[in-house]
């Protein structure tokens, strides 16, 4: 834990980024008593617990929730986790509950030596590194359906349905994931030219730009991943059928010879055939004529 004050203290050029991860319980309480003048609004949106995601300004800060890819041990996974943020005018605080992407990949830029020049060109960073995540996605998502695309050709294997649900369901959650996040943009940019506070000078124009880039990439691996499915779905139907019909000739081919076995094993008396000593090839005689008679007919 900082020191504490230390988050009122940033220098009279200077700024300060604190990222938390609120699942630690000791955050909440430090962050009531120690962060100076930050309005109940934004503090009260830092440490929910809700997953809609939102941006607002006023006069003091910019406060919100963002959606990100959550970053594992082995790398980018395909759960989503939020960011929870405000900004002051010389205070960036972020916090999360998972491991996130974009909070992992500013941290190697920053220690590869890139040096924003503000605490909102940060913000702006996260941001765009949440969407680089993104497209990290959709490549992955391109390069499995390309690879599906590449089986199909040549046969359907059992394991593609699996796959395909698997890239269409990514597909719909990211789009509606961007779809949210360029909304949540939009009516920021309708509502701060309200303000008149220096915190949120946040430039949201290439953001958007990008997340709508990306949302047309992704509905059109969706609709891509929806036709494949249609086709996995006829090849599935047309061999369900070939098997039907072959079922069907089997049963009917030996219909006649159930029969005549059924009558013949039936335990009453005055059956034909009962003490002729070639019953049995007459019998056998009988079911292969009626067999072979259902089958070229």
């Amino acid at each position: 834990m900082l020191p504490p004050g230390a988050l009122g203290h940033s220098g009279d050029d200077g700024w300060l980024w604190v990222h938390v991860n609120l699942a630690d319980a000791r955050v909440a309480p430090y962050l009531r008593a120690h962060v100076p003048d930050l309005p109940k609004a934004a503090l009260d949106l830092l440490l929910s617990v809700g997953d809609r995601q939102q941006l607002h300004a006023d006069d003091a800060c910019v406060y919100g929730v963002f959606a990100d890819l959550v970053y594992r041990l082995e790398g980018l996974s395909d759960e989503l986790g939020l960011l929870h943020f405000v900004a002051t005018e010389k205070l960036l605080i972020t916090g999360r509950r998972d491991g996130l992407h974009s909070i992992e990949a500013v941290r190697k830029s920053l220690r590869s030596g890139q040096n924003p020049k503000n605490h909102t060109a940060l913000l702006e960073s996260i941001f765009m590194q949440v969407t680089t995540g993104v497209e990290e996605k959709s490549e992955a998502i391109s390069d499995e359906l390309d690879f599906i695309e590449e089986r199909l050709i040549v046969d359907l294997e059992d394991d593609i349905p699996k796959r395909l649900a698997k890239c269409r369901r990514l597909a719909v959650r990211l789009h509606r994931l961007l779809s949210t996040q360029r909304s949540v943009i939009g009516r920021f940019e309708q509502n701060a030219w309200q303000t008149t506070g220096k915190a949120h000078v946040l430039k949201t124009s290439h953001i958007a730009q990008r997340l709508d880039w990306l949302d047309h990439e992704m509905v059109a691996l969706r609709d891509r991943a929806h036709l494949l499915q249609e086709e996995v779905s006829l090849r599935m139907t047309d061999q369900t059928n070939r098997n039907l019909q072959l079922l069907t000739i089997v049963t009917t081919v030996f219909l006649p010879a159930g029969v005549i076995s059924s009558i013949f094993g039936m335990n009453v008396g005055g059956l034909p055939l009962e003490h002729d000593r070639s019953g049995f090839i007459v019998t056998m005689l009988l079911l292969i004529g009626a067999s072979g008679l259902v089958s070229t007919s």
